[in-house]
């Protein structure tokens, strides 16, 4: 195996179409660490976090969190895994990305990767399919098994996004009533074609159009995004002793005693917690990427992957990260190298 390997570095504190934002560097393969896997990526998936984590980081920083490839060496203390496997993961916030011909990953945090899947539609699962899971099944509190919640009801804000897209399709595996939003043509049509129930338009009030579809409340609620947009209207949506949860980052402070008289639990879901803090649950990520995977594999679950680029290159980068802040993307953008 070759010494060196070849990576994009993202300049700290860019805009995206800044000369130099994102440039081609050659350095050495990174050594193993006892509980590591070598991976030679094959295809990367983007996300929301890559140009947030860019804008804001103060250093120049390897990104891409999302990543399909196969097994090259493994660390003294990896079980479970060999050289030669296929898998897929959302990888650590804390480590170089995986914008890069190999990566090191925790095998905590890796699954065998869906065998009936392309490199490409497996690469836009992992970390959105995890962010829908804890999102659902940790911090709200639904029970991860097939139409465990009859008669329950959600409403996924941001239903066309890479999140909502996965949150849609295991909310409606779980046997929730699915209330996404979306606004336009396209991005109705996708979230009806994953399972959505009924469509709420996010360019108005959301209490109105739940109470023009035929219902006042829902029990829970997964914001992905605009939280400052809806919080009044997340307030009057809500049943009492509801849970919501977000995801996103506000930008302004925000007054949660809207939700005080119906005893409403809010919750914050960040997927890199566990890998983050080293959790005594990290191996959960896992855990639930390999039922992912399983339920990817019986048809489930459908991949979110929307475009593709082809070629590990600063302009290929560059495009994903302009096309993510468009605020314009249905589903994922997949580089294959």
């Amino acid at each position: 195996m070759e010494k060196n390997m070849k990576a994009i570095v993202a300049k700290g504190g860019s805009e995206a179409q800044d000369a130099g934002a994102f440039i081609m560097i050659e350095q050495p393969i990174p050594e193993l660490g006892a509980q590591d896997l070598l991976v030679r990526v094959v295809a990367v998936g983007m996300n929301p976090v890559d140009t947030k984590f860019r804008k804001r980081m103060e250093g120049d920083k390897v990104l891409g969190w999302d990543a399909f490839g196969i097994v090259e060496k493994i660390g003294e203390g990896v079980k479970g895994f060999k050289a030669g496997d296929k898998v897929f993961y959302a990888g650590d916030i804390t480590r170089p990305g995986s914008n890069s011909e190999y990566h090191l990953v925790d095998q905590r945090i890796v699954a065998f990767a869906p065998e009936s899947l392309s490199p490409e539609d497996a690469a836009a699962m992992p970390l959105t399919s995890i962010t829908a899971w804890e999102g659902l099944f940790e911090r709200l509190g639904f029970v991860p098994e097939a139409n465990a919640h009859s008669g329950k009801s959600i409403l996924i804000i941001g239903g066309a996004g890479g999140v909502g897209s996965v949150a849609i399709q295991l909310a409606r595996w779980a046997g929730l009533k699915v209330f996404a939003t979306a606004s336009r043509p396209e991005t109705i049509d996708w979230c009806k074609n994953l399972g959505a129930d009924i469509i709420l338009n996010h360019r108005k009030n959301l209490y109105e159009e739940l109470k023009a579809a035929g219902t006042d409340s829902v029990d829970a609620i997964f914001c992905t995004t605009q939280m400052e947009k809806h919080w009044q209207a997340m307030a009057e949506c809500i049943s009492p002793q509801g849970h919501i949860v977000f995801i996103d980052d506000p930008v302004e402070s925000l007054d949660i005693t809207l939700f005080k008289l119906k005893s409403v639990t809010l919750s914050w879901e960040f997927m890199y917690t566990r890998s983050m803090f080293e959790t005594d649950d990290m191996s959960e990520q896992g855990k639930l990427l390999s039922t992912v995977a399983r339920l990817l594999d019986e048809g489930t679950l459908v991949t979110t992957r929307q475009k593709t680029l082809t070629g590990l290159s600063p302009e290929n980068i560059l495009a994903m990260h302009v096309k993510q802040e468009s605020g314009t993307m249905m589903g994922k953008q997949v580089l294959i190298f």
